[in-house]
């Protein structure tokens, strides 16, 4: 049933403080290796906010084509969408403006909402600080069909598709992860990226980005689940291991658990495979999560396997009308993720005049 239109809230004013929350909100979104690979600049002159990418951020080796970044930041558009309109705002957003300029992502500019406009986004607001990803074992309990269809919605609302694959196309998917996971372990390159990104500081150090070690969940028993392992493989060794101080040391244990024997996935793509696209599935796959958080779901989301050009044509469902799959979304009942480190607003966001 379609909900009942409502007058929209009185927009609050857009001084500095809203400006900075609406972007800290924004901050609120996943990203490959909580990288976090955004700036954002707002004209108040516009109401108009401009997201780059944050070239300093990228992953060379993870994300050659920089399809990650692209989804990350275009969650953080979707945030920023969801934050601007519970604030009373209604935003309009351009996908890259700039064809000269291809680190311009996106601008987000802010109209008077309009008193017989409505807007489901504003529903998804208290879901924006309690989704996080969880990498700890889910229930058996299946997803009914009619969340399915909530979830499909979603991802059609922002101009991609969601689907769910069958016990034998889900069991490829999860091959394919592994293989995936091997080829990291085999290649010094990938896993010295890793470790920029994983694990705590020296001691007395700190940051705001990466993955820290109580984010790292368990240790599949068995192996077989879509989760990116942070921590050190057994037998891990040589320069990779040691490259960066941010990986655990020897001493750091972590417990074991044997994960869900049949793992509920879904797959997020689009038809087309440009930057466009890849920014509308980042604010499709981050609406998807928003809502399944809403609705009691643990979520996480995986892309090693489709890190290797050659898996991820092979991860994508032959008798689908998926033409791309950008990224694969674990969903089940557990435990909610914790939240992970953010980089603070003013090192993110600056304001005045064209930027």
């Amino acid at each position: 049933m379609a909900p009942t239109p409502v007058a929209p809230p009185e927009a609050a004013p857009l001084d500095e403080a809203l400006v900075a929350g609406l972007v800290e909100d924004a901050t609120l979104a996943p990203s490959m290796h909580n990288a976090q690979p955004w700036i954002f600049h707002y004209d108040p002159g516009s109401r108009t906010f401009r997201l780059r990418a944050d070239s300093a951020r990228e992953l060379p080796l993870a994300d050659p084509d920089r399809r990650a970044l692209h989804i990350s930041c275009a969650a953080a558009v979707l945030n920023l969408r969801v934050a601007a309109v519970h604030a009373g705002w209604d935003p309009v957003v351009g996908l890259l403006p700039d064809p000269a300029d291809p680190d311009l992502l996106a601008e987000i500019t802010l109209l008077p909402r309009r008193p017989e406009s409505y807007e489901e986004l504003a529903e998804l607001y208290p879901a924006l600080h309690r989704r996080h990803t969880s990498r700890a074992p889910y229930g058996d309990e299946r997803i009914e069909g009619s969340l399915l269809d909530v979830l499909s919605r979603a991802a059609l609302l922002e101009g991609a598709h969601l689907a769910f694959p069958d016990t034998f196309h889900r069991r490829t998917i999860l091959d394919l992860s592994s293989e995936a996971l091997v080829r990291e372990q085999e290649d010094a390159g990938h896993r010295a990226e890793i470790a920029r990104w994983a694990g705590d500081p020296p001691e007395g150090g700190g940051r705001d980005d990466g993955i820290p070690r109580y984010a790292f969940g368990p240790r599949a028993r068995g192996g077989g689940v879509p989760v990116r392992d942070f921590g050190p493989q057994p037998g891990a060794g040589g320069p990779a291991a040691s490259a960066s101080p941010l990986l655990p040391d020897p001493d750091f244990v972590r417990e074991s658990a044997v994960f869900e024997e049949s793992p509920q996935l879904a797959l997020l793509g689009t038809v087309r495979d440009h930057p466009a696209d890849w920014l509308r599935a980042g604010q499709a796959m981050e609406r998807v999560l928003l809502e399944a958080t809403l609705d009691g779901l643990a979520t996480s989301v995986a892309s090693q396997a489709l890190e290797w050009s050659d898996l991820r044509w092979a991860i994508r469902d032959p008798a689908s009308a998926m033409g791309h799959v950008h990224m694969v979304i674990r969903l089940g009942y557990g435990p909610p993720g914790p939240s992970t480190r953010r980089r603070p607003v003013e090192d993110v966001l600056s304001i005045g005049g064209d930027g």
